[in-house]
């Protein structure tokens, strides 16, 4: 198999640049091209990445953008709209970081704005592998879902047969503060979240909508910002039909996925973070469900997993430089 040079569009911001770390290590993506809202050598925005990865970033340029076979866009929704219609009439392969093509049109009109490209939107396949590699393999424009649906549908679709969907399901999430992006505000800054925890946007989060539609279960989502940098928890709760196993549910369905890892004790972000991992515990008392998931949100959430997108639509195998070594310590 030969090399495929990719371009990365948001190379700048904290999803890119752990994009940037994966590619690079990649047996078959080559970092093409770069582009960003801040032209300039990559190692000044990252000094770490002094002497390993001397790159540039570009000024976007569609032109540019459009000479390579496949781009990841890592920028946020609205914004890549306007990219995905250049870049899919020119036939150039995309997947795409933001909300824009994850959603059915009146679904994502009402928790973001109009959508200018509906016949993309119909195309377009939503990337969780082990729930939707059929519609992936094959597809031109992928998108990457967000982080607490990946945790929350991967964690919830083993148990959708034996739960009774007239209660509804709970999901009490938390994320690190990388989540939010690199931007700064007044939520984010360090005085407001060191030593602090605290939900946001509750019941009413836009992700909600993303959960209930590719789950067809209604749900009651409120997520947290954790006092660390990375990693996302996602506390499923549901009543069941009936008393189950969960643990041996949750192993059959996930058999053949390595990047999912099912655990008899509970799960902790450390374990994941720094890896493509999802790993999942789940216990009963009587007909009450808990699930436990834990991913990094960064990678798992969104970089690493759009590389198994990408990987899967370039025909290049799914694992393909995919990290799995965490950062233990």
């Amino acid at each position: 198999m030969g090399k495929m040079e990719v371009a990365i569009v948001g190379a700048g911001g904290y999803t890119g640049v752990e994009l940037i770390k994966i590619l690079l290590n990649h047996p078959y993506f080559e970092i093409g091209a770069l582009f960003g809202t801040q032209p300039g050598e990559l190692n000044q925005l990252y000094p770490g990445l002094e002497g390993v990865a001397n790159l540039k970033i570009e000024e976007a340029d569609i032109d540019k953008i459009s000479q390579f076979p496949l781009v990841f866009l890592a920028v946020p929704h609205k914004t890549a709209m306007g990219y995905v219609i250049h870049l899919r009439k020119r036939g150039v392969k995309v997947v795409d970081f933001s909300a824009d093509y994850r959603l059915k049109r009146e679904n994502y009109e009402k928790f973001y704005c109009p959508h200018i490209d509906p016949t993309n939107l119909k195309k377009s396949a939503y990337g969780l592998p082990e729930l939707f590699r059929k519609e992936i393999v094959g597809a031109e424009l992928v998108a990457n879902p967000g982080c607490y649906p990946t945790a929350t549908l991967l964690g919830l679709f083993p148990f959708l047969p034996y739960i009774d969907q007239t209660q509804g399901v709970f999901v009490d999430a938390k994320s690190g503060v990388s989540g939010a992006g690199k931007k700064v505000t007044e939520t984010t800054q360090f005085v407001n979240v060191d030593e602090n925890f605290f939900p946001y946007n509750p019941i009413r989060h836009r992700h909600s909508i993303e959960i209930e539609e590719k789950s067809g279960v209604k749900v009651t989502f409120v997520p947290h910002l954790m006092p660390v940098n990375r990693g996302m928890e996602v506390s499923i709760y549901a009543q069941l039909k009936d008393e189950v196993e969960p643990l041996p549910i949750l192993e059959s369905f996930y058999a053949d996925e390595p990047f999912v890892r099912v655990f008899p004790h509970p799960v902790s972000i450390k374990q994941v973070n720094g890896t493509h991992f999802c790993d999942i515990f789940a216990m009963t008392n009587g007909t009450h469900l808990y699930v436990n998931v834990v991913i990094d949100n960064l990678l798992r959430g969104a970089s690493s997993q759009a590389v198994a997108n990408g990987n899967l639509i370039a025909g290049f195998p799914e694992d393909a430089g995919l990290p799995k070594l965490p950062f233990l310590i």
